[in-house]
């Protein structure tokens, strides 16, 4: 992972962003300014600027009663409290997780029943590092053998209160360097979500991915503040900012991303998704992908707009991975293709890059090296009308002289990708583009 000076992060975060930067960075290399957001949550089309939805958000009922989380404060369980207080408040109210507090939560809470309510965690929640519990007892997903800490789902829920949600991911980081085939947890699940508002608030240290958003519709997340490093020798891998999956008008906006993988992915099934305002540091990029994983199924994402993204010391700006029509090795822990589909209609408009390998990167070969076997066996998966535009900055020189790539398997499963206004060159002053089976002009 690379990251560069927080004070020049600063200020380039304070022009991308309009957001408010008081003070002086923290002396952690990896840390970063706090976004200045409010959010009303009982309003969400509303807080959608400049873009907005592809279908209005629904209002918020009102909330007429508060619950407060009694906090243990020495290190034992809070599961139970936090459970009370929910039942209590549901349905029309308020539940408060005290400031100067700190939760801890040791038990895998089942929170899909929540109707008409808020959480405002304005203290620290933190899951224990008890990793034989967790790998017995986390939730089970079925997609990428993911896992969570809590399913969080129902109906017109929103969490919000600058509070702090601590995945301590160190044991995490230290124990995946032993064993790849370990089930980190993901640290917030939004699982079967239909209207709701998440952030402003702080997310740390994740053992894998900080969100999976699966089966879920009308979601807005906006001031999501997500960071976490390791302070071993072992990397913090795999902490997608989002990874969303069957789900569909989601918005994510106004929030700063600090992590080791994608800053967003966008998942099989996946639809009318607006991302706007993002700073993204030591990321993976903005991801359609992957797709096409698993032979048989049709994975389908269609119709995203991302918008308006600060991109520093990342691998990859833009980014739309499908894998080839033969199966394929990534990892040993990850493997995939044959599967079917299509990618259409995606837009990447404004995008600023410094220090990112490929600025654009699109490829039908994905965890397949061998290029002659992936265009013998061609993708299963389309991908067509793809807009890139307004793109400027520098590379880091990584393909020099090339910025940017668009690899399809076949021209006949690739078409119509437009690439326009791109301002981007590499150290060395060029701005070359490496096509195969796609238009080079």
């Amino acid at each position: 992972m690379k990251f560069a000076n927080a004070v020049a992060q600063a200020a380039v975060l304070a022009l991308g962003l309009g957001l408010a930067v008081e003070g002086t960075p923290h002396s952690n290399p990896h840390s970063r300014p706090e976004p200045k957001s409010q959010v009303d949550p009982h309003s969400r089309t509303n807080a959608c600027k400049p873009h907005h939805p592809f279908r209005p958000l629904p209002a918020s009922h009102p909330r007429t009663r508060t619950c407060h989380v009694p906090c243990h404060g020495d290190g034992r369980d809070d599961a139970e409290n936090i459970l009370a207080a929910l039942k209590e408040c549901n349905n029309g109210g308020k539940v408060v997780f005290d400031a100067d507090e700190e939760y801890t939560i040791g038990t895998a809470l089942d929170m899909t029943f929540l109707k008409h309510i808020d959480l405002e965690i304005r203290g620290t929640v933190t899951f224990t590092n008890n990793t034989d519990y967790w790998q017995a007892h986390s939730f089970k997903h079925t997609y990428q053998n993911a896992t969570t800490f809590f399913n969080l789902g129902g109906e017109d829920v929103n969490i919000y209160g600058d509070g702090e949600l601590n995945g301590n991911g160190q044991v995490w980081y230290d124990l995946y360097a032993e064993n790849d085939l370990i089930l980190r947890p993901i640290l917030v699940g939004v699982i079967g979500l239909h209207g709701g508002t998440i952030g402003p608030i702080k997310l740390r240290y994740s053992p894998q991915w900080y969100h999976f958003v699966a089966n879920s519709s009308d979601v807005l997340f906006q001031g999501i503040n997500i960071g976490g490093y390791s302070t071993s020798e072992n990397e913090a891998k795999n902490t997608d900012g989002w990874d969303i999956y069957r789900s569909t008008n989601i918005v994510l906006q106004d929030s700063i991303i600090n992590n080791g993988d994608d800053c967003v992915s966008f998942k099989p099934n996946t639809t009318d998704i607006l991302v706007q305002n993002l700073h993204c540091n030591g990321s993976h990029g903005i991801s359609v992908g992957s797709l096409g994983q698993y032979k048989g199924e049709i994975d389908i994402v269609k119709n995203v707009l991302v918008y308006n993204v600060s991109m520093f010391n990342a691998s990859d700006g833009a980014r739309i991975k499908v894998w080839p029509g033969l199966p394929s090795e990534m990892s040993a822990d990850l493997q995939g293709g044959g599967g079917l589909g299509s990618v259409q209609n995606i837009t990447y408009d404004m995008m600023t890059i410094e220090n990112v390998d490929w600025a654009i990167e699109v490829t039908q070969c994905y965890g397949q090296s061998n290029m002659t076997l992936c265009n013998e066996y061609p993708s299963n998966l389309t991908i067509s009308d793809v807009h890139f535009t307004n793109f400027k900055g520098v590379t880091s020189g990584a393909y020099n002289p090339g910025v940017g790539t668009i690899v399809c398997s076949s021209p006949d499963v690739c078409s119509n990708i437009y690439a326009s206004d791109i301002h981007v060159t590499s150290p060395v002053g060029t701005d070359d583009f490496v096509c195969t089976n796609s238009a080079g002009s």
